[in-house]
């Protein structure tokens, strides 16, 4: 096989001179084939059209190319999650509903970032911009929760952190079992949104959350 890459006929995947970008492509398609632990830095420069060498010109090993995307995935994730919060509007529990909803369609659209982002492996310790990122994503819906018990009155208001852990595992339990968007759903005699929001529901009531009018 050729791996010269100034011969446009052998680089597949290496578009416009961009080898980060192609790799990161190469990769995204092979966790969609594969599963996050399904293949070697040296698959993804295959895929991409390149050399076996070329990869380490921006990735240090197979899991810094991991932690690149997954850190990608959860900045969009964060974008997604505020834009659905929407500061509260109308009301905290209508644009909570909304964020859970928003939650559910990135696993169901995005399911290779998806799998990066949660099923990778990656010690975050070791990649602190991939720490940073998912922080920064979970401060998303941390915020909404504060601003969902800010009416409960204080000797009953939870921790917003303890809340925000208890929605963050009812969304992604359902996200990952019923609403992504590859084989690894399983069947679901409903909408998941349904089912998600009927749980946080049940779960605001036992909190004892006003509803706003």
């Amino acid at each position: 096989m050729n791996w010269d890459q100034t011969n446009p006929k052998s680089r597949r995947g290496y578009h416009h001179g961009n080898l980060r970008e192609a790799l990161i492509e190469a990769a995204m398609r092979l966790i969609g084939e594969k599963g996050a632990a399904g293949f070697t830095i040296a698959e993804a420069a295959r895929a991409a059209g390149v050399s076996p060498a070329a990869p380490y010109r921006h990735f240090r090993d197979r899991d810094e190319l991991m932690a690149d995307i997954a850190r990608r995935g959860f900045e969009s994730f964060a974008a997604a999650l505020r834009a659905a919060w929407d500061r509260g509007r109308p009301t905290p529990r209508e644009a909570l509903m909304r964020l859970g909803a928003a939650y559910l369609a990135f696993a169901r659209t995005e399911p290779a970032t998806y799998v990066a982002m949660f099923e990778s492996g990656l010690a975050m310790s070791r990649h602190p911009g991939l720490h940073a990122a998912a922080e920064d994503a979970f401060s998303a819906l941390r915020e909404a929760c504060e601003t969902i018990i800010a009416d409960i009155p204080p000797p009953r208001r939870p921790p917003a952190l303890m809340m925000a852990l208890h929605v963050w595992s009812l969304s992604h339990g359902i996200a990952s079992l019923f609403a992504r968007g590859d084989v690894a759903r399983r069947p679901l005699p409903m909408a998941p949104e349904e089912l998600l929001e009927a749980g946080v529901l049940v779960y605001l009531d036992g909190l004892g959350v006003p509803e706003r009018r």
